[in-house]
């Protein structure tokens, strides 16, 4: 089954520690993140 998630926020202390979540669970990496513009300059991963 493929899931395919969007993650709002992914840049913010919430979205890190969910990130890490689907990390551990080994949750497939078929994320689109998302962040505010002030966010611009950081960066996010779901390997």
């Amino acid at each position: 089954m493929i899931r395919n998630v969007a993650i709002m926020g992914a840049t913010g202390a919430v979205g890190q520690e969910l990130l890490k979540i689907l990390e551990q669970r080994n949750f497939p990496p078929n994320a689109a993140l998302a962040a505010n513009t002030v966010s611009r300059a950081k960066s996010s991963r779901l390997n």
